[in-house]
């Protein structure tokens, strides 16, 4: 309430109840003023109230709310059930999205507070970034399209640029996201197959080197590389292909798709864009933040590079997950967000023990993926009859997210067959699962799936009749 409102309650409640209920207003008003002041997330986290204050004053700001505003466009913000119908509720009213169709980042008109709040999403999304590590980072660019779409906007765009450049070298991981936002963008994969060294697969950097001198810097577009990834593959050395691209004038994106929650990965970005080239890097807004998919964020240490990508984006894009990461920014806090990295780095190390434990009851082992440190790997050798029914199994006792990868397999995506897909290599060694210690997992989690996977192998010995994978007493 302004200045004159109070005054009038004063009138109705008496003055010391209207300062005690000013100062608290105020309060909570002085936290918007500190957000579009710094334009980055708060140190601590904001309780519900006061986010659902600033969201209903933005949407106050769009056309679609005011007063007394008529719309006679096609296009005028009307939802269908009123200010008190769900999807009303759901995106608080807010519903002409962002961008305009030209840009993504653009200003609209009949959208201030829309406009508003994806400005401010973008300045938290740079700063956030580069205070976990990443400290070239000068923009951010977030879109309402998961991992694989903006890693295709990126490469359209760049292909604009290049124009005679139709192939990108590509470090192989088993993902099809990836492969197909190369060919969805009119390119072609040059797959650089991977080198075992020990348990991890690693980047084969003479192949990227060969590669190069082979087709010509000229008629290469990009090098693809990875960082986050499921073991036993490991981030790709994307240093020394940061330093490849730069010798040879080649664009380089790095796939970064849940590396924020990874000091590992973090430091690599960072230090490959010290000592080479990297033109962007792109991160799950899901993975990294804990979200609904569909959002992702291209990060990169030039703006112009992000300002060329959101003029390619075509019209204006829903505001979904905008919002989502505006409420999750300010319901963290940077410090609750540290702390949720704190905490998924201990459940890492209570993962990897309790599975190794496990492991040695039914005499495998847990995969030597040291420079992986979110996946764990454990063979499953003594379960070679059919080891995809170990993943069937935990399944259907509601365990989601283990991948199953068997030795003597092989995947068709397109015109690419890929042997042992899954394993980011031919002829992987062994058989084996592989599980994650990703941001928001608990103890209980982690204790549960244990449990489950102890009775899903012992049950899988009695259903295949084999002596071979008895439990040691």
């Amino acid at each position: 309430m302004n200045e004159k409102n109070f005054e009038l309650a004063e009138k109705l409640i008496g003055k010391t109840y209207k300062e005690s209920s000013q100062q608290a207003m105020r309060k909570r008003e002085g936290l918007v003023t500190s957000l579009l002041s710094e334009q980055k997330m708060p140190e601590k986290g904001w309780d519900e109230l006061s986010i659902r204050q600033v969201l209903d004053d933005f949407a106050l700001m769009d056309s679609n709310t005011f007063f007394h505003g008529v719309g006679v466009g096609e296009r005028e913000g009307r939802i269908y059930g009123g200010a008190n119908g769900l999807v009303s509720q759901r995106y608080f009213g807010m519903a002409h999205g962002i961008g305009r169709s030209g840009d993504i980042a653009a200003l609209q008109p009949k959208a201030a507070g829309s406009s508003l709040l994806s400005k401010l999403v973008q300045q938290m999304s740079r700063h956030l970034i580069a205070t976990l590590g990443i400290k070239t980072t000068k923009g951010a660019l977030v879109l309402p399209l998961a991992t694989g779409m903006a890693i295709m906007m990126t490469f359209l765009t760049l292909r604009a640029k290049k124009p005679a450049a139709k192939y990108v070298i590509w470090p192989r991981i088993d993902q099809k996201t990836c492969l197909k936002s190369m060919i969805s963008a009119g390119l072609t994969p040059l797959i650089v197959e991977n080198k075992l060294e020990g348990d991890q697969v690693r980047t084969d950097l003479p192949k990227i080197r060969e590669l190069i001198d082979e087709k010509g810097s000229e008629n290469i577009l990009c090098i693809f590389s990875t960082t986050s990834t499921f073991a036993p593959r490991v981030p790709d050395r994307v240093v020394d292909i940061a330093m490849i691209a730069e010798e040879n004038d080649i664009f380089h994106v790095i796939n970064n798709a849940y590396g924020l929650q990874q000091p590992k990965c973090v430091n690599l970005v960072q230090e490959a864009t010290l000592k080479g080239r990297v033109d962007c890097f792109i991160q799950s807004t899901d993975k990294n933040f804990m979200v609904p998919v569909g959002g992702s964020i291209i990060a990169s240490s030039h703006p112009e590079l992000l300002k060329e990508i959101s003029l390619n984006y075509p019209g204006r894009a829903s505001a979904s997950p905008v919002i989502d990461l505006f409420i999750q920014y300010l319901s963290f806090g940077l410090s609750g967000y540290k702390n949720l990295l704190e905490e998924r780095k201990e459940m890492f190390s209570y993962f990897h023990t309790a599975i190794s434990g496990l492991a040695n009851e039914f005499g495998e082992r847990i995969l030597s993926t040291p420079m992986n440190q979110i996946s764990i790997g454990m063979t499953l050798d003594n379960f070679a009859e059919n080891p995809t029914l170990v993943g069937s199994m935990l399944f259907r006792h509601c365990c989601s997210g283990v991948r199953v990868v068997a030795q003597n397999t092989k995947k068709e995506i397109g015109e690419f067959t890929f042997p042992q897909y899954g394993a980011h290599i031919n002829d992987y060694p062994h058989n084996y699962l592989t599980v994650a210690a990703a941001i928001g997992i608990t103890k209980q989690d982690i204790d549960t799936f244990i449990s489950r996977l102890r009775t899903t192998l012992k049950t899988y010995h009695k259903k295949m009749h084999t002596h071979d994978a008895k439990p040691r007493e």
